[in-house]
């Protein structure tokens, strides 16, 4: 499946959360222009509906609920800055913006916000799926460790050729070697092939 391009903004929906009504006018008359729904917002708000996008206002932060946050992870967020000082961009860095404004708020520079925060978060979520595969290789390393020290053993092997024997019975059996290496820690000898 193709993912969604960040340049294509139309059909997707935003919570909104702007304190200033002039910001938050531009923000809707931008949003009809692009093609992207702004739903009006108030972090104390429950929410029923998951948003493509959160644009949230630095005068709502910091977030002290939970609850608050939890949907805020799930989606690109963009923090509207209006103020610079540490404290405060302290307080934005808690909801690890993917694009931010500053206020106050024209209409050029919301598109160009818009699709680096869809982008940002893209790459993001590949970058984390990449992470977790190789965490989830790292630990099947153990078993792999394992199955070649009993396949040397069993076998009489050094360490390359017990490899090499797990790899080729892997590629015959149609299965990983972190598979094959479970089956042959778990019984404790090299399965025979089915085929």
């Amino acid at each position: 499946m193709s993912r969604r391009s960040s340049f294509s903004l139309r059909g997707r929906k935003a919570l909104v959360a702007i304190k200033d009504e002039r910001d938050a006018t531009i923000v809707r008359r931008q949003f009809e222009r692009l093609g992207l729904e702004g739903v009006a917002w108030t972090p104390a708000e429950p929410v029923d509906f998951a948003p493509d996008l959160v644009l949230i206002d630095d005068e709502f932060l910091p977030l002290l609920q939970p609850a608050q946050r939890a949907f805020l992870t799930r989606s690109p967020v963009i923090a509207l800055l209006g103020t610079e000082t540490p404290s405060r961009l302290k307080l934005v860095f808690e909801l690890d913006p993917a694009s931010f404004l500053i206020k106050p708020l024209r209409s050029a520079g919301i598109y160009a916000a818009l699709v680096m925060a869809f982008e940002r978060n893209e790459r993001t979520s590949e970058l984390k799926q990449q992470i977790f595969k190789l965490e989830q290789r790292l630990r099947s390393r153990r078993v792999v460790l394992a199955a070649v020290l009993q396949v040397m053993h069993s076998h009489a092997l050094t360490e390359p050729a017990s490899f090499a024997l797990i790899r080729r019975t892997a590629m015959e059996q149609r299965k990983t070697i972190e598979e094959l290496s479970a089956e042959i820690t778990a019984r404790g000898m090299l399965p025979r092939a089915t085929g």
